[in-house]
């Protein structure tokens, strides 16, 4: 399982592999608005199953300088370019992106421990996670095309609330 962007791999870390029962439709190859564009090995040319899940996480906890969680959250986004956008505030932040993996559970499990894992190395607020949404490209797409949902994560990368 590559994280978000298949072919890119953060600077300075392995490849992460997940394991988790049952199978789910494989990516068909397209990309849409904020997308990663399917280039490079997937989990398909494996022989593995993967789809593409469009994750919310939202954090929150005591204030901290904005300058700070900014700098943080541009920090997270440099080293892990799977990133589409972060916003924050002074006590509260939401990064949103794709992961490429065979099914929710193990898309959900890659994003609980995203803000843990690199709280120290992007000095990151040490803040909790109080939210998490996976949804499916298809339920994504229909979202937008219904007029709800999480809006197209343009502009990309860190921006205040």
């Amino acid at each position: 399982m590559r994280r978000g962007r298949p072919g890119a791999l953060s600077r300075g870390t392995a490849e992460r592999t997940l394991t988790s029962v049952g199978t789910g439709d494989a990516v068909d190859g397209t990309a849409g608005p904020g997308e990663p564009d399917g280039a490079g090995e997937t989990g398909r040319d494996r022989g593995e199953v993967s789809r593409l899940w469009h994750v919310t996480l939202s954090v929150s906890g005591a204030e901290a300088p904005l300058g700070e969680v900014r700098r943080a959250l541009e920090q997270l986004a440099h080293d892990h370019p799977f990133l589409l956008t972060s916003r924050y505030a002074n006590d509260h932040a939401e990064i949103r992106y794709w992961e490429e993996a065979r099914d929710l559970h193990d898309a959900a499990a890659v994003a609980l421990r995203l803000w843990g894992e690199h709280r120290s190395t992007a000095r990151l607020p040490p803040w909790e996670i109080v939210g998490l949404e996976v949804i499916d490209r298809e339920t994504y797409h229909q979202r937008i095309a219904e007029g709800y949902g999480p809006l197209p994560a343009t502009p990309v990368g860190v921006h205040p609330f």
